[in-house]
C-alpha cells in the first residue's frame, strides 16, 4: 500500500481487513491467500466521466461522476450510487466499494462488489434540476452497467425519486426494461421492505448478539442511535416495535436527546423527505437538541449504541465514554461507523472482560448487510418476473441476517485464538470469512493462482 498517493478512507478499510488477517491464523495455515489479497485490493475497473447538466436558469454546469467496479468474483458488481459533494473516487468510493465487496459476500447471494455516484450537491436544487442532472449521470453510466454486469442501488443523495429519474433514463437509452437499478418503485419492479432492510436487517443481527450473549431480546433494552435517514428511522421502529427505549438520534448539524417515539420518527421522516434538518424539531419538550453533536456522549446510561450516520462517528474518546455508560452492544449501521481507535477500545474490552461484562462490538459489513441483501432479493425478484410478498422478503432477510452472524461467529472460532470464556471477535470472523469466499472464487476462476 506505500506505493500508493493517500487515500486514507480506503487506506484505513485495507488496513482493517489486513491487520484482521494477518493476526488470525489464516495466514499461517493459508499463506498463499497474501496473494489473494494483493490482488483483492485493486478494482478490476475504474470509470470516471464528466455530466453537464442544465440549471433553472439555462446555466451549464459540469460535475464529476465515477463508478468503482472492484470485484465480480461472487456475481455482478453490487454497490450503490451517493450524489453529495464529497463524493471524489480515492477516498469516498474506492474505500465503500472495497467493504460492499466483503459485505455482499456475507449474505450468502451472488453480488460482487462496487460503488459509484457524483459531486452534485442535491441540497437546494429543484426537482427539474435534480432530473437532468440524473438524465445526464445515466446516460453515461448506462454504458457500463447492466443487470448482468454492474446493477446499482441508492445511497446517501439517491431515493426513490432519483432512481426512478436513473432507470426510465436507461431503459429509453438502452432499450430494455431490465433489473439494472435496485430500490425501484413497487410497480415496476421494486421489492417490498427495501427501505426498511438495512435497519430492520441491523436490529434481527443485533438481536443475535444479545442471544448468544445470554443478554436475553430486545426488551426493556435503551439504545443510542445516530442519524436519522432510513437506517436510524427504521432500526429505531423495530426497537420500539421489540420493546426497547430509543434515547437518541442525530444529523450533521447536532443530535436530538431523550425518549425517541413512534410519533417523533414519522415528523423526523417527514422532515427528511423535505431535506430538513433536525433543528425544526428541536422544540419538542420531551427532547433535548445539542447543536453540533453526536449522541454518544449525551445519552445517560444505554445498553445499546448503533452508529447509523456515517463513516468514522465514534472516536476513541466517544468509545470510552459509551462504555463508561454501560454500553454492551456496538454495531454499525453506517458503513465504518468506527474510527479503528475506537474498535480498539471495543475489541479490548471484549478481551479483557470476557463473557462477563464484555463489550460486544460488530462491524458494518456483516451488521448492516441487510440492505444490499435485500437489493439482492429485488434481483432475484427480477429475474423471475415475480414480486414476492412483504412477509416472504422479511423472512429471508432475518434467514440472511442470522447466517451473516453466525458465520461470523464461527470464523472467528476457528481462525482466532481465543481464552477460555471470551466472546469470538465478529469484526475478525466477518472479515475473514467474507475475505476467504471471495479469495476462493477469484482463485477457481484463475485471477490468482496457487495451490490450495
Amino acid at each position: 500500500m506505500s506505493n500508493l498517493p493517500s487515500e486514507p478512507e480506503f487506506e484505513q478499510a485495507y488496513n482493517e481487513l489486513a491487520s484482521t488477517l494477518e493476526n488470525s491464523t489464516l495466514f499461517q495455515k493459508n499463506p498463499e491467500y497474501r496473494i489473494a489479497l494483493k490482488v483483492a485490493s485493486i478494482p478490476e475497473r475504474i470509470i470516471q466521466f464528466r455530466v453537464v447538466w442544465e440549471d433553472d436558469t439555462g446555466a451549464l454546469q459540469v460535475n464529476r461522476g465515477y463508478r468503482v467496479q472492484f470485484n465480480s468474483a461472487l456475481g455482478p458488481y453490487k454497490g450503490g450510487l451517493r450524489l453529495h459533494p464529497s463524493v471524489n473516487l480515492s477516498c469516498s468510493l474506492k474505500f465503500l466499494g472495497f467493504e460492499q465487496i466483503f459485505k455482499n459476500a456475507l449474505t450468502g447471494l451472488m453480488m460482487g462488489g462496487g460503488k459509484g455516484g457524483a459531486d452534485f450537491d442535491p441540497k437546494g436544487k429543484s426537482d427539474a434540476e435534480i432530473r437532468r442532472f440524473c438524465v445526464s449521470f445515466m446516460r453515461e453510466l448506462a454504458k457500463h452497467i447492466g443487470a448482468d454486469t454492474d446493477v446499482p442501488a441508492g445511497d446517501i443523495g439517491v431515493g426513490g425519486r432519483e432512481i426512478g429519474y436513473m432507470f426510465g433514463t436507461y431503459r429509453s437509452t438502452r432499450g430494455k426494461f431490465e433489473g439494472v437499478l435496485t430500490g425501484k418503485g413497487l410497480d415496476w419492479g421494486g421489492s417490498l421492505i427495501r427501505p426498511e432492510a438495512t435497519g430492520y436487517g441491523l436490529i434481527y443481527y443485533v438481536g443475535h448478539m444479545l442471544e448468544y450473549a445470554g443478554a436475553g431480546g430486545w426488551a426493556g433494552k435503551r439504545v443510542a442511535i445516530s442519524g436519522s435517514g432510513n437506517v436510524a428511522q427504521y432500526a429505531a421502529l423495530k426497537c420500539l416495535e421489540l420493546g426497547a427505549t430509543v434515547v437518541s438520534l442525530s444529523d450533521s448539524k447536532g443530535a436530538l436527546v431523550g425518549n425517541i417515539t413512534a410519533e417523533d420518527i414519522a415528523a423526523i421522516a417527514d422532515l427528511k423527505v423535505k431535506r430538513q434538518a433536525l433543528t425544526a424539531y428541536a422544540s419538542k419538550e420531551h427532547l433535548k437538541y445539542i447543536e453540533g453533536a453526536r449522541p454518544w456522549l449525551h445519552i445517560g446510561a444505554v445498553d445499546v449504541a448503533l452508529p447509523c450516520a456515517t463513516q468514522n462517528e465514534v472516536s476513541k474518546e466517544e468509545a470510552e465514554g459509551l462504555i463508561a455508560a454501560g454500553a454492551k452492544f456496538i454495531a454499525e449501521g453506517s458503513n465504518m461507523g468506527c474510527t479503528q481507535d475506537a474498535i480498539n477500545v471495543f475489541e479490548a474490552v471484549r478481551k479483557e472482560k470476557k463473557s462477563e461484562g464484555a463489550v460486544w462490538y460488530a462491524p458494518g459489513k456483516a451488521a448492516n448487510c441487510g440492505g444490499v441483501a435485500v437489493s439482492g432479493l429485488e434481483m432475484a425478484q427480477n429475474s423471475q418476473r415475480l414480486a414476492w410478498t412483504q412477509e416472504e422478503v422479511d423472512e429471508k432477510l432475518k434467514s440472511i441476517m442470522k447466517n451473516a452472524f453466525f458465520l461470523g461467529l464461527n470464523t472467528a472460532k476457528e481462525y482466532v485464538e481465543a481464552a477460555e470464556g471470551e466472546l469470538p471477535s465478529l469484526v475478525a470472523g466477518s472479515n475473514i470469512a467474507g475475505f476467504v469466499k471471495v479469495a476462493k472464487a477469484m482463485h477457481d476462476h484463475g485471477d490468482w493462482w496457487a495451490k490450495l
